[in-house]
Protein backbone atom coordinates (compact mmCIF):
# COMPACT_ATOMS: atom_id res chain seq x y z
CA UNK A 1 0.00 0.00 0.00
CA UNK A 2 1.28 3.45 -0.89
CA UNK A 3 0.28 6.86 0.43
CA UNK A 4 -1.02 7.94 -2.99
CA UNK A 5 -3.13 4.83 -3.63
CA UNK A 6 -6.89 5.32 -3.68
CA UNK A 7 -7.15 2.35 -1.32
CA UNK A 8 -5.11 4.23 1.25
CA UNK A 9 -6.74 7.64 0.76
CA UNK A 10 -10.38 6.54 0.49
CA UNK A 11 -10.45 3.55 2.84
CA UNK A 12 -7.42 2.84 5.01
CA UNK A 13 -6.69 6.37 6.29
CA UNK A 14 -10.32 7.49 6.99
CA UNK A 15 -11.22 4.21 8.72
CA UNK A 16 -8.00 4.18 10.75
CA UNK A 17 -8.49 7.80 11.83
CA UNK A 18 -12.19 7.35 12.64
CA UNK A 19 -11.59 4.35 14.88
CA UNK A 20 -8.59 6.12 16.44
CA UNK A 21 -10.74 9.14 17.33
CA UNK A 22 -13.48 6.90 18.73
CA UNK A 23 -10.89 5.39 21.09
CA UNK A 24 -9.76 8.77 22.40
CA UNK A 25 -10.93 7.81 25.90
CA UNK A 26 -8.04 5.32 26.19
CA UNK A 27 -4.43 5.92 25.10
CA UNK A 28 -3.72 2.20 25.51
CA UNK A 29 -6.49 1.27 23.07
CA UNK A 30 -5.37 3.97 20.64
CA UNK A 31 -1.82 2.60 20.68
CA UNK A 32 -3.13 -0.91 20.15
CA UNK A 33 -5.25 0.19 17.21
CA UNK A 34 -2.38 2.11 15.58
CA UNK A 35 -0.14 -0.94 16.01
CA UNK A 36 -2.75 -3.17 14.36
CA UNK A 37 -3.25 -0.62 11.56
CA UNK A 38 0.52 -0.50 10.99
CA UNK A 39 0.63 -4.29 10.71
CA UNK A 40 -2.22 -4.22 8.21
CA UNK A 41 -0.50 -1.47 6.22
CA UNK A 42 2.69 -3.48 5.74
CA UNK A 43 1.78 -7.14 6.10
CA UNK A 44 -1.61 -7.75 4.49
CA UNK A 45 -1.34 -10.96 2.47
CA UNK A 46 2.41 -11.23 3.09
CA UNK A 47 3.30 -13.94 5.62
CA UNK A 48 7.03 -13.22 5.38
CA UNK A 49 6.45 -9.61 6.43
CA UNK A 50 4.64 -10.82 9.57
CA UNK A 51 7.58 -13.08 10.41
CA UNK A 52 10.07 -10.24 9.96
CA UNK A 53 7.97 -7.93 12.14
CA UNK A 54 7.62 -10.55 14.85
CA UNK A 55 11.33 -11.40 14.98
CA UNK A 56 12.43 -7.76 15.02
CA UNK A 57 9.88 -6.79 17.69
CA UNK A 58 10.81 -9.75 19.92
CA UNK A 59 14.53 -8.96 19.69
CA UNK A 60 14.19 -5.30 20.63
CA UNK A 61 11.42 -5.68 23.21
CA UNK A 62 13.09 -8.40 25.29
CA UNK A 63 16.61 -7.02 24.97
CA UNK A 64 15.26 -3.59 25.93
CA UNK A 65 13.86 -5.09 29.14
CA UNK A 66 17.19 -6.82 29.86
CA UNK A 67 19.16 -3.62 29.31
CA UNK A 68 16.80 -1.64 31.55
CA UNK A 69 16.89 -4.27 34.26
CA UNK A 70 20.65 -4.66 34.13
CA UNK A 71 21.67 -1.03 34.40
CA UNK A 72 22.19 -1.29 38.18
CA UNK A 73 22.56 -5.05 38.67
CA UNK A 74 24.42 -6.54 35.74
CA UNK A 75 27.87 -5.47 34.55
CA UNK A 76 27.23 -7.20 31.22
CA UNK A 77 24.55 -4.72 30.13
CA UNK A 78 26.85 -3.35 27.44
CA UNK A 79 27.26 -6.85 26.06
CA UNK A 80 23.49 -7.16 25.82
CA UNK A 81 23.39 -3.89 23.91
CA UNK A 82 26.07 -5.14 21.49
CA UNK A 83 24.09 -8.36 20.99
CA UNK A 84 21.00 -6.28 20.24
CA UNK A 85 22.83 -4.17 17.66
CA UNK A 86 24.26 -7.30 16.01
CA UNK A 87 20.82 -8.96 15.95
CA UNK A 88 19.29 -5.91 14.27
CA UNK A 89 22.12 -5.85 11.74
CA UNK A 90 21.57 -9.57 11.06
CA UNK A 91 17.87 -8.97 10.40
CA UNK A 92 18.87 -6.29 7.89
CA UNK A 93 21.44 -8.57 6.26
CA UNK A 94 19.20 -11.63 6.04
CA UNK A 95 16.10 -9.83 4.78
CA UNK A 96 17.50 -7.12 2.54
CA UNK A 97 20.63 -8.74 1.18
CA UNK A 98 20.81 -12.52 1.60
CA UNK A 99 17.13 -13.22 0.92
CA UNK A 100 17.01 -10.97 -2.14
CA UNK A 101 20.30 -12.42 -3.39
CA UNK A 102 18.86 -15.92 -3.21
CA UNK A 103 15.65 -14.75 -4.86
CA UNK A 104 17.39 -13.01 -7.75
CA UNK A 105 19.50 -16.08 -8.38
CA UNK A 106 16.44 -18.37 -8.47
CA UNK A 107 17.69 -20.32 -5.45
CA UNK A 108 14.39 -19.72 -3.69
CA UNK A 109 11.79 -20.08 -6.44
CA UNK A 110 8.86 -19.92 -4.06
CA UNK A 111 9.85 -16.42 -2.94
CA UNK A 112 9.41 -14.76 -6.31
CA UNK A 113 6.41 -12.46 -6.14
CA UNK A 114 4.53 -14.58 -3.62
CA UNK A 115 5.68 -14.13 -0.06
CA UNK A 116 8.01 -11.17 -0.32
CA UNK A 117 7.16 -7.51 -0.52
CA UNK A 118 9.21 -4.53 -1.66
CA UNK A 119 8.61 -3.15 1.85
CA UNK A 120 11.07 -5.63 3.30
CA UNK A 121 13.80 -4.57 0.91
CA UNK A 122 13.51 -0.89 1.84
CA UNK A 123 11.61 -0.41 5.10
CA UNK A 124 13.74 -2.96 6.93
CA UNK A 125 16.57 -0.43 6.75
CA UNK A 126 14.48 2.17 8.53
CA UNK A 127 12.98 0.12 11.33
CA UNK A 128 16.35 -1.52 12.05
CA UNK A 129 17.67 1.98 12.81
CA UNK A 130 14.65 2.58 15.03
CA UNK A 131 15.32 -0.68 16.86
CA UNK A 132 18.96 0.21 17.49
CA UNK A 133 17.93 3.68 18.67
CA UNK A 134 15.47 2.08 21.11
CA UNK A 135 18.16 -0.09 22.71
CA UNK A 136 20.88 2.58 22.77
CA UNK A 137 18.63 5.28 24.24
CA UNK A 138 17.55 2.92 27.04
CA UNK A 139 21.19 2.01 27.69
CA UNK A 140 22.19 5.69 27.83
CA UNK A 141 19.26 6.56 30.14
CA UNK A 142 18.02 9.00 27.52
CA UNK A 143 14.60 7.32 27.66
CA UNK A 144 12.75 4.68 29.62
CA UNK A 145 11.87 1.19 28.46
CA UNK A 146 8.40 0.38 27.12
CA UNK A 147 6.99 -2.42 29.25
CA UNK A 148 4.08 -3.00 26.88
CA UNK A 149 5.14 -4.85 23.69
CA UNK A 150 2.32 -3.12 21.79
CA UNK A 151 3.84 0.28 22.59
CA UNK A 152 7.27 -0.97 21.54
CA UNK A 153 5.81 -2.30 18.28
CA UNK A 154 4.05 1.01 17.66
CA UNK A 155 7.34 2.89 17.96
CA UNK A 156 9.14 0.52 15.64
CA UNK A 157 6.47 0.09 12.96
CA UNK A 158 4.30 3.24 13.03
CA UNK A 159 3.07 3.17 9.43
CA UNK A 160 3.60 6.82 8.35
CA UNK A 161 7.33 6.76 9.15
CA UNK A 162 8.81 3.33 8.52
CA UNK A 163 8.79 3.12 4.72
CA UNK A 164 11.25 5.96 4.14
CA UNK A 165 11.53 8.05 7.29
CA UNK A 166 11.85 10.53 8.85
CA UNK A 167 13.99 8.39 11.15
CA UNK A 168 12.73 9.29 14.60
CA UNK A 169 14.99 8.39 17.51
CA UNK A 170 13.30 6.69 20.43
CA UNK A 171 14.17 9.46 22.90
CA UNK A 172 12.33 11.94 20.65
CA UNK A 173 9.28 9.68 20.22
CA UNK A 174 8.77 8.22 23.70
CA UNK A 175 6.67 11.14 24.94
CA UNK A 176 4.21 10.71 22.04
CA UNK A 177 3.92 6.97 22.65
CA UNK A 178 2.96 7.60 26.27
CA UNK A 179 0.94 10.80 25.92
CA UNK A 180 -0.10 12.98 23.01
CA UNK A 181 -2.80 15.47 22.12
CA UNK A 182 -4.97 15.36 19.05
CA UNK A 183 -7.21 18.24 18.08
CA UNK A 184 -8.73 19.92 15.06
CA UNK A 185 -5.68 22.14 14.60
CA UNK A 186 -3.32 19.16 14.44
CA UNK A 187 -5.56 17.30 12.00
CA UNK A 188 -5.91 20.38 9.78
CA UNK A 189 -2.17 21.06 9.73
CA UNK A 190 -1.49 17.38 9.09
CA UNK A 191 -3.89 17.22 6.16
CA UNK A 192 -2.35 20.38 4.68
CA UNK A 193 1.18 18.96 4.95
CA UNK A 194 0.04 15.62 3.51
CA UNK A 195 -1.60 17.41 0.58
CA UNK A 196 1.60 19.31 -0.22
CA UNK A 197 3.58 16.06 -0.25
CA UNK A 198 0.89 14.37 -2.31
CA UNK A 199 1.12 17.07 -4.99
CA UNK A 200 4.93 17.02 -5.01
CA UNK A 201 4.93 13.26 -5.52
CA UNK A 202 2.12 12.77 -8.04
CA UNK A 203 2.47 15.97 -10.08
CA UNK A 204 6.16 16.93 -9.93
CA UNK A 205 8.25 13.84 -9.14
CA UNK A 206 6.09 11.53 -11.21
CA UNK A 207 6.22 13.96 -14.12
CA UNK A 208 9.95 13.35 -14.53
CA UNK A 209 9.87 9.56 -14.19
CA UNK A 210 9.31 8.53 -17.81
CA UNK A 211 11.93 10.92 -19.24
CA UNK A 212 14.55 9.81 -16.72
CA UNK A 213 13.84 6.10 -17.24
CA UNK A 214 13.87 6.37 -21.02
CA UNK A 215 17.05 8.44 -21.07
CA UNK A 216 18.94 5.80 -19.11
CA UNK A 217 17.41 2.96 -21.14
CA UNK A 218 18.49 4.61 -24.39
CA UNK A 219 22.08 4.79 -23.22
CA UNK A 220 23.13 1.86 -25.40
CA UNK A 221 26.39 0.04 -24.78
CA UNK A 222 28.71 -1.97 -26.99
CA UNK A 223 27.09 -1.15 -30.33
CA UNK A 224 28.78 2.11 -31.17
CA UNK A 225 25.37 3.72 -31.76
CA UNK A 226 24.10 6.06 -29.08
CA UNK A 227 20.57 7.43 -29.15
CA UNK A 228 21.15 9.96 -26.36
CA UNK A 229 22.54 13.32 -27.42
CA UNK A 230 24.72 15.34 -25.10
CA UNK A 231 21.94 17.80 -24.30
CA UNK A 232 19.47 14.98 -23.62
CA UNK A 233 21.92 13.30 -21.24
CA UNK A 234 22.26 16.54 -19.27
CA UNK A 235 18.49 17.01 -19.24
CA UNK A 236 18.02 13.44 -18.00
CA UNK A 237 20.52 14.02 -15.18
CA UNK A 238 18.85 17.29 -14.13
CA UNK A 239 15.42 15.69 -14.26
CA UNK A 240 16.60 12.82 -12.05
CA UNK A 241 17.86 15.25 -9.42
CA UNK A 242 14.45 16.92 -9.40
CA UNK A 243 12.70 13.54 -9.42
CA UNK A 244 14.52 12.05 -6.44
CA UNK A 245 14.41 15.29 -4.43
CA UNK A 246 10.69 15.88 -4.87
CA UNK A 247 9.92 12.17 -4.52
CA UNK A 248 11.80 11.79 -1.25
CA UNK A 249 10.78 15.15 0.21
CA UNK A 250 7.19 14.40 -0.81
CA UNK A 251 7.26 11.18 1.19
CA UNK A 252 8.66 13.07 4.18
CA UNK A 253 5.92 15.70 3.88
CA UNK A 254 3.23 13.02 3.75
CA UNK A 255 4.79 11.11 6.66
CA UNK A 256 5.06 14.27 8.78
CA UNK A 257 1.47 15.22 7.92
CA UNK A 258 0.07 11.77 8.72
CA UNK A 259 2.00 11.63 11.98
CA UNK A 260 0.62 15.02 13.00
CA UNK A 261 -2.93 13.87 12.25
CA UNK A 262 -2.47 11.11 14.84
CA UNK A 263 -0.79 13.42 17.36
CA UNK A 264 2.87 12.56 16.69
CA UNK A 265 5.47 15.25 15.97
CA UNK A 266 8.26 14.49 13.49
CA UNK A 267 11.54 16.24 12.81
CA UNK A 268 11.93 17.91 9.43
CA UNK A 269 13.84 15.79 6.93
CA UNK A 270 14.70 18.35 4.23
CA UNK A 271 15.63 22.01 4.37
CA UNK A 272 16.11 23.00 0.71
CA UNK A 273 19.40 21.10 0.22
CA UNK A 274 19.64 22.08 -3.45
CA UNK A 275 20.24 25.66 -2.30
CA UNK A 276 23.26 24.64 -0.21
CA UNK A 277 26.64 26.37 -0.64
CA UNK A 278 28.81 23.33 0.18
CA UNK A 279 28.52 19.56 0.19
CA UNK A 280 28.75 19.62 3.99
CA UNK A 281 25.82 22.01 4.12
CA UNK A 282 23.97 19.88 1.57
CA UNK A 283 24.12 16.88 3.91
CA UNK A 284 23.09 19.01 6.86
CA UNK A 285 19.95 19.87 4.92
CA UNK A 286 19.26 16.60 3.05
CA UNK A 287 17.71 13.55 4.76
CA UNK A 288 18.55 15.28 8.02
CA UNK A 289 17.14 12.61 10.34
CA UNK A 290 19.32 9.91 8.76
CA UNK A 291 22.44 12.08 8.96
CA UNK A 292 21.67 12.96 12.59
CA UNK A 293 21.07 9.29 13.44
CA UNK A 294 24.45 8.21 12.09
CA UNK A 295 26.09 11.17 13.81
CA UNK A 296 24.57 10.35 17.23
CA UNK A 297 24.90 6.56 17.13
CA UNK A 298 28.01 5.99 14.98
CA UNK A 299 30.21 9.07 14.48
CA UNK A 300 30.22 10.52 18.00
CA UNK A 301 30.63 7.16 19.79
CA UNK A 302 33.63 6.46 17.55
CA UNK A 303 35.45 9.70 18.27
CA UNK A 304 33.74 11.41 21.19
CA UNK A 305 31.60 14.54 21.29
CA UNK A 306 34.60 16.86 20.71
CA UNK A 307 37.04 15.05 18.40
CA UNK A 308 40.36 16.86 17.95
CA UNK A 309 42.49 14.38 16.00
CA UNK A 310 42.07 15.04 12.27
CA UNK A 311 43.00 11.47 11.34
CA UNK A 312 40.27 10.11 13.60
CA UNK A 313 37.69 12.50 12.16
CA UNK A 314 38.59 11.59 8.57
CA UNK A 315 38.52 7.87 9.37
CA UNK A 316 35.12 8.14 11.00
CA UNK A 317 33.66 10.22 8.17
CA UNK A 318 34.70 7.46 5.76
CA UNK A 319 33.20 4.79 8.04
CA UNK A 320 29.91 6.67 8.40
CA UNK A 321 29.58 7.34 4.65
CA UNK A 322 30.42 3.72 3.88
CA UNK A 323 27.81 2.51 6.37
CA UNK A 324 25.23 4.87 4.88
CA UNK A 325 25.96 3.48 1.43
CA UNK A 326 25.75 -0.14 2.57
CA UNK A 327 22.67 0.64 4.67
CA UNK A 328 20.91 1.87 1.54
CA UNK A 329 21.94 -1.05 -0.63
CA UNK A 330 24.92 -3.32 -1.21
CA UNK A 331 25.88 -2.31 -4.72
CA UNK A 332 29.09 -0.98 -6.19
CA UNK A 333 27.39 2.17 -7.48
CA UNK A 334 26.05 3.01 -4.01
CA UNK A 335 29.43 2.45 -2.40
CA UNK A 336 31.21 4.60 -4.99
CA UNK A 337 28.56 7.31 -4.56
CA UNK A 338 28.99 7.21 -0.78
CA UNK A 339 32.79 7.31 -0.98
CA UNK A 340 32.64 10.24 -3.43
CA UNK A 341 30.56 12.17 -0.91
CA UNK A 342 32.96 11.22 1.88
CA UNK A 343 35.90 12.48 -0.18
CA UNK A 344 34.22 15.82 -0.90
CA UNK A 345 33.14 16.28 2.73
CA UNK A 346 36.68 15.62 3.94
CA UNK A 347 38.28 17.91 1.34
CA UNK A 348 35.90 20.75 2.23
CA UNK A 349 36.70 20.35 5.92
CA UNK A 350 40.46 20.20 5.31
CA UNK A 351 40.51 23.37 3.17
CA UNK A 352 37.78 25.02 5.32
CA UNK A 353 35.74 25.62 2.18
CA UNK A 354 32.69 27.06 3.95
CA UNK A 355 34.77 30.05 5.11
CA UNK A 356 36.04 30.86 1.64
CA UNK A 357 34.96 34.32 0.52
CA UNK A 358 33.39 33.27 -2.74
CA UNK A 359 30.18 34.44 -4.31
CA UNK A 360 27.12 32.52 -3.11
CA UNK A 361 26.24 31.93 -6.75
CA UNK A 362 29.60 30.25 -7.41
CA UNK A 363 29.28 28.06 -4.31
CA UNK A 364 25.74 27.01 -5.18
CA UNK A 365 26.76 26.33 -8.76
CA UNK A 366 29.57 24.09 -7.49
CA UNK A 367 27.15 22.13 -5.30
CA UNK A 368 24.62 21.76 -8.11
CA UNK A 369 27.27 20.41 -10.51
CA UNK A 370 28.59 17.95 -7.94
CA UNK A 371 25.11 16.72 -7.04
CA UNK A 372 24.19 16.47 -10.71
CA UNK A 373 27.25 14.38 -11.63
CA UNK A 374 27.10 12.17 -8.53
CA UNK A 375 23.40 11.50 -9.16
CA UNK A 376 24.37 9.76 -12.42
CA UNK A 377 26.27 7.19 -10.37
CA UNK A 378 23.35 6.87 -7.96
CA UNK A 379 20.84 6.25 -10.75
CA UNK A 380 22.93 3.97 -12.97
CA UNK A 381 22.47 0.19 -12.84
CA UNK A 382 26.24 -0.31 -12.85
CA UNK A 383 29.48 1.64 -12.99
CA UNK A 384 29.75 0.71 -16.67
CA UNK A 385 26.35 2.30 -17.34
CA UNK A 386 27.44 5.38 -15.38
CA UNK A 387 30.60 5.59 -17.51
CA UNK A 388 28.59 5.38 -20.71
CA UNK A 389 26.19 8.03 -19.43
CA UNK A 390 29.07 10.37 -18.56
CA UNK A 391 30.52 9.82 -22.03
CA UNK A 392 27.16 10.80 -23.52
CA UNK A 393 27.10 13.94 -21.40
CA UNK A 394 30.59 15.00 -22.48
CA UNK A 395 30.24 13.86 -26.14
CA UNK A 396 32.84 11.09 -25.79
CA UNK A 397 30.65 8.53 -27.62
CA UNK A 398 30.65 10.42 -30.91
CA UNK A 399 27.08 11.36 -30.16
CA UNK A 400 25.71 14.77 -31.21
CA UNK A 401 25.33 17.56 -28.72
CA UNK A 402 21.86 18.52 -29.93
CA UNK A 403 18.93 16.72 -31.53
CA UNK A 404 15.19 17.27 -31.89
CA UNK A 405 14.37 15.21 -28.81
CA UNK A 406 15.78 17.53 -26.09
CA UNK A 407 14.13 20.54 -27.75
CA UNK A 408 10.81 18.70 -27.74
CA UNK A 409 11.27 17.67 -24.11
CA UNK A 410 12.05 21.23 -23.05
CA UNK A 411 8.99 22.55 -24.88
CA UNK A 412 6.75 20.01 -23.17
CA UNK A 413 8.29 20.10 -19.68
CA UNK A 414 9.18 23.75 -19.08
CA UNK A 415 5.90 24.18 -17.16
CA UNK A 416 7.13 21.48 -14.79
CA UNK A 417 10.73 22.67 -14.59
CA UNK A 418 9.84 26.24 -13.60
CA UNK A 419 7.82 25.31 -10.45
CA UNK A 420 10.45 22.67 -9.65
CA UNK A 421 13.14 25.34 -9.49
CA UNK A 422 10.88 27.62 -7.45
CA UNK A 423 10.00 24.91 -4.91
CA UNK A 424 13.54 23.47 -4.74
CA UNK A 425 14.87 26.72 -3.26
CA UNK A 426 13.36 28.59 -0.28
CA UNK A 427 11.27 30.94 -2.42
CA UNK A 428 7.95 30.33 -0.67
CA UNK A 429 9.34 30.68 2.90
CA UNK A 430 11.04 33.93 1.85
CA UNK A 431 7.79 35.35 0.48
CA UNK A 432 5.85 34.13 3.51
CA UNK A 433 8.29 35.72 5.97
CA UNK A 434 8.26 39.01 4.06
CA UNK A 435 4.47 39.14 4.06
CA UNK A 436 4.20 38.12 7.74
CA UNK A 437 6.76 40.70 8.84
CA UNK A 438 4.96 43.44 6.92
CA UNK A 439 1.85 42.94 9.10
CA UNK A 440 -0.24 44.00 6.11
CA UNK A 441 -3.63 42.37 6.67
CA UNK A 442 -4.58 42.51 2.99
CA UNK A 443 -1.25 40.95 1.86
CA UNK A 444 -1.50 38.19 4.49
CA UNK A 445 -5.09 37.40 3.51
CA UNK A 446 -4.21 37.39 -0.19
CA UNK A 447 -1.28 35.06 0.47
CA UNK A 448 -3.52 32.61 2.33
CA UNK A 449 -6.13 32.69 -0.42
CA UNK A 450 -3.55 32.09 -3.15
CA UNK A 451 -1.88 29.30 -1.14
CA UNK A 452 -5.20 27.55 -0.48
CA UNK A 453 -6.27 27.90 -4.10
CA UNK A 454 -2.92 26.58 -5.36
CA UNK A 455 -3.06 23.52 -3.10
CA UNK A 456 -6.67 22.80 -4.10
CA UNK A 457 -5.77 23.10 -7.80
CA UNK A 458 -2.73 20.88 -7.25
CA UNK A 459 -4.87 18.24 -5.53
CA UNK A 460 -7.37 18.24 -8.39
CA UNK A 461 -4.55 17.82 -10.90
CA UNK A 462 -2.95 15.06 -8.80
CA UNK A 463 -6.24 13.16 -8.52
CA UNK A 464 -6.74 13.42 -12.28
CA UNK A 465 -3.27 11.93 -12.79
CA UNK A 466 -4.08 9.16 -10.32
CA UNK A 467 -7.32 8.34 -12.12
CA UNK A 468 -5.31 7.83 -15.29
CA UNK A 469 -3.29 5.27 -13.33
CA UNK A 470 0.20 6.22 -14.47
CA UNK A 471 1.88 7.07 -11.16
CA UNK A 472 5.20 5.35 -10.45
CA UNK A 473 6.06 4.02 -7.03
CA UNK A 474 8.50 5.97 -4.86
CA UNK A 475 11.87 6.14 -6.58
CA UNK A 476 13.61 4.93 -3.41
CA UNK A 477 11.67 1.68 -3.78
CA UNK A 478 12.58 1.35 -7.45
CA UNK A 479 16.26 1.90 -6.77
CA UNK A 480 16.29 -0.26 -3.65
CA UNK A 481 17.44 2.64 -1.48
Amino acid sequence: MRFFDFTFILYFLPITLLIYLCLSFSKKLQNTWLFIASLMFYTTGKLMNVVVFGVSLAINYFLGLLIDGGKQKDKNTKKILIVGIICNALVLFVVKYLYLFLEKNDIMQYAKGREFDCFNAVSISFFVLRGISYLVDIYRDDATVLSNPIDCGLYMFFFPQVLAGPIMKYKDTEQFIRERKINVSNITEGIWRFAIGFIKKVVIANGYASIVDNTYKLTQTGSGLYSVSGMMAWIGAVFFVFQIYFDFSAYSDMAIGLSKIFGFECHENFDYPLAAKSINEFWRKCHMTMVQWFKDYVFLPLCGSKPKNADVIIRNIVIVCLLIGVWHNVSLTLIVWAMLNAFLIIVEKVIDFEKWKLSSIIKRLYVCIVILLSSVILRADSLFTAKEYFENMFLANKNPFMSNIPLMVLREYYMLVIPSIIFAIPTIPYIKNKISSSENVFAISLYKIISFSAVCAGMVLAICILVRGNVDTFVILKLGL
